[in-house]
């Protein structure tokens, strides 16, 4: 059993599998760290910073980033403009303009007590992310000029489902890109949720081939102007930090990617909402009060394992 934990995309990536060598498991991670060279948007050198720094509206584009910006692409259409990769300028307003690994961060449980009336997200009125165009056969992307993209969280969901398929041959694998999860083989994983309050175990969810993503404001909190606590999954019909009565939303779904998309819309969509987004593949929601609600499939209670006991039935991966 190979299992390697390293630093990629500022966070913390994990790759685990049984039954390939360990030159299957450098392949994943070098890939991992390729799409975080050119699509981070914090490196001004990344393919993805000289996309959006280019003046003209058609800029040629390599194969991994047409396939990041259609992914964020499909993502916004999946989810009704919820996940919407045009609201770059918004998040550097709020103040996210560097990685923040390491960075200190506001106490989550003052941020919810002093959080304005919770509402909903909307996704915004001129839906411009349908003015970004690919062109595969010319290898380029279209966009108005000046408008930037952030492929943000749907990188993390493509690039587990990128690294799964090296793992191939493994008779279990483990893909962890920082809580978005392919997992595979048998028997099946036991995926902790972490609680976003406190870190400990919320739930279980037993998973065998297939993804887990959670979307969550546990990590990235902090001291916007005026003192305020604001937070990185913004209302796209505001640019604001959404409030929503969710503090953490996990879902699964056969791909990451989906998996990733379903898990932000369902956190934006506020607890209604996200129990009719998570309701055929099943899920966590875990409130601003701190209760924790198992939704469609997932409803099913399972057996608590620690993270840290590699059985037959495994957590894999703490999502937060």
């Amino acid at each position: 059993m190979h299992d390697v934990t390293f630093n990629c995309m500022g966070c913390e990536m994990r790759l685990l599998a049984e039954g390939v060598d360990r030159g299957a498991i450098d392949t994943a991670r070098r890939l991992l760290d390729a799409i975080d060279a050119r699509l981070s948007r914090f490196r001004p050198d990344s393919e993805l910073s000289r996309l959006n720094a280019d003046p003209r509206p058609t800029v040629a584009a390599s194969p991994l980033l047409r396939a990041a910006v259609g992914a964020a692409l499909w993502a916004a259409e999946r989810s009704r403009g919820l996940v919407d990769p045009t609201l770059l300028g918004d998040l550097e307003r709020a103040g996210y303009t560097a990685s923040m690994t390491g960075a200190p961060r506001a106490a989550l449980a003052a941020a919810i007590a002093a959080a304005p009336a919770r509402a909903a997200a909307g996704a915004r009125g001129d839906r411009r992310w349908r003015a970004v165009q690919i062109d595969n056969a010319a290898a380029s992307i279209t966009r108005p000029p000046g408008l930037r993209l952030d492929t943000g969280g749907t990188t993390k969901g493509l690039a587990a489902d990128a690294a799964a398929p090296l793992l191939a041959g493994a008779r279990r694998l483990v893909v962890d890109c920082a809580g978005d999860l392919r997992v595979a083989g048998a028997p099946a994983f036991d995926v902790v949720v972490e609680h976003p309050l406190s870190g400990a175990p919320a739930t279980t969810l037993r998973v065998g081939t297939g993804a887990v993503a959670t979307s969550g404001l546990a990590r990235r909190v902090w001291q916007g102007a005026g003192g305020r606590a604001v937070h990185h999954l913004l209302d796209p019909a505001t640019g604001e930090p959404a409030w929503t009565g969710l503090i953490s939303a996990t879902a699964t779904a056969p791909t990451a990617l989906e998996a990733e998309t379903l898990a932000k819309t369902a956190l934006l969509c506020g607890p209604a909402g996200a129990r009719r987004v998570l309701g055929r593949g099943g899920g966590v929601l875990i409130h601003d009060d701190g209760s924790v609600e198992r939704v469609g499939a997932a409803a099913r209670p399972v057996l608590r394992l620690r993270r840290d006991r590699l059985r037959p039935a495994t957590p894999v991966g703490a999502a937060a």
